[in-house]
């Protein structure tokens, strides 16, 4: 409220000022020292709002004020008056006294010449504190009244509500442990918002089975590829023990082994890593100088048929060494499916969802059963995947560094015909990403 009353006040000011700077409407030319016709001109123009004053003082005297009443406050206070008619500086937004029901704005007029005025356009809160007093009141009678309404109601709604809630409560309670026990399934009853909780909740545990299910399956995946280097070491030091003459060969043998499950750990443990917030260590990436960087490592990588289509002049918000490996890991990829006369590009280009990289090659490709499942932790499509020493983790790392900047992979492959993967980072990440 005192805010719209400060503009209205400051809005007038401005008006009269407006006017002192222009031209008479009736002669057309400059007021000059003439104040009279200024304070004439503007009060005939403008019309006061309720409980809203216009002054005009002229030579130190009360000239006009529209309306010609003006409030007890200001009739009693003719020291007020008085002084303000030899103002010679504005004021702005004041309190008449310390009750606060009269703000007024003064500004004084000084053309060259003899005559002086003083314009002061005032405003009484009285009236308006007492309409809104009367409806905060009003305001407060139906409040009350809709809360007792809607208390009864609600007490009769209740009966039939907490029974449902009572059977949906039990059976949450009866689960102890969805990683052995069977699937449980709560029975659809009650109104339909309890029916559709309820159906919610059985939604729930169906994805927490088929979490526990892949949790499972990753464990059991992972056991079975921890479990094949060391039975390979296993074996080789024995002959390594029998054997004197092939002791080199063992240990280059050994040392491969050890280096390949060094690299699966150091896999497992980053895709572990990829669901925690402080998985990325966001900077400010300049994505045309990161395509140049990718392109020198990749021609490194193998000797093939490597093209740099297009660099994205932009910079995104985002991991640097995590986008390398994802990029990285694609172009090793590629290689590994790429022979030597095949061809390889990379590119990157502004998309509306951010920025995307792309590693198209003439490889062998993947057939449309397999395509859903190259991304799964431990898949290795044996038709395809031949030359890969890996352990069908390095698309899944993919995968996970651009998920967790908010991104996606899309795969796009004829058998025999070669793969193109397209990974797409936003140009920034989400906020659960930015506030570990």
């Amino acid at each position: 409220m005192l805010e719209r009353i400060h503009r209205s006040l400051d809005q007038e000011i401005e008006e009269i000022q407006r006017l002192v700077d222009g031209r008479d409407p009736l002669t057309g030319q400059p007021f000059g020292d003439d104040v009279a016709a200024i304070f004439d001109v503007f009060l005939s123009r403008n019309v006061p709002e309720n409980d809203e004053y216009l002054i005009a003082f002229l030579n130190g005297e009360l000239y006009k004020s529209s309306p010609i009443a003006l409030p007890e406050n200001l009739q009693e206070n003719d020291a007020f008056l008085t002084s303000i008619a030899q103002l010679e500086s504005p004021h702005h937004n004041r309190n008449l006294d310390t009750s606060g029901n009269i703000i007024y704005s003064a500004h004084p007029i000084q053309p060259p010449g003899n005559n002086r005025g003083v314009f002061i356009v005032a405003y009484s809160r009285k009236n308006l504190q007492s309409e809104i007093d009367q409806a905060v009141l009003v305001a407060t009678w139906v409040i009350g009244i809709v809360f007792l309404i809607a208390l009864v109601l609600a007490w009769g709604v209740i009966g039939r509500v907490v029974s449902p809630l009572k059977l949906l409560t039990e059976t949450a309670r009866s689960i102890h442990d969805l990683d052995h026990t069977p699937k449980h399934s709560i029975p659809v009853k009650g109104p339909d918002e309890i029916s559709e909780l309820t159906i919610t909740f059985n939604k729930m545990l169906d994805r927490l089975h088929a979490s526990f299910a892949s949790q499972r399956e990753f464990i059991n995946d992972a056991s079975h590829e921890f479990q094949t280097p060391i039975t390979v070491i296993r074996g080789h030091l024995e002959v390594l023990g029998q054997s004197l003459g092939q002791h080199d060969d063992t240990l280059d043998l050994l040392k491969d082994e050890l280096n390949r499950m060094s690299r699966l750990v150091d896999d497992l443990l980053l895709l572990a890593r990829a669901e925690r917030p402080d998985f990325l260590n966001l900077e400010l990436v300049d994505v045309h100088r990161l395509t140049e960087e990718l392109f020198a490592k990749a021609k490194a990588l193998a000797a093939r048929n490597w093209q740099l289509t297009s660099k994205a002049s932009i910079r995104i918000v985002g991991d640097r060494y995590r986008i390398i490996q994802a990029v990285m890991n694609l172009l090793q990829n590629a290689a590994e499916h790429t022979d030597e006369m095949g061809m390889i590009t990379l590119s990157s280009k502004r998309v509306p969802t951010g920025v995307c990289f792309t590693v198209c090659d003439t490889g062998t490709g993947i057939s449309p059963e397999h395509q859903e499942r190259v991304m799964q932790r431990f898949s290795r499509v044996e038709t395809t995947r031949s030359k890969s020493k890996g352990a069908g983790l390095g698309l899944s790392i993919v995968k996970a560094i651009a998920e967790a900047h908010g991104g996606h992979v899309a795969l796009s492959s004829k058998l025999g015909q070669g793969c193109q993967f397209n990974i797409i980072f936003p140009l920034d990440p989400p906020y659960e990403a930015k506030t570990p």
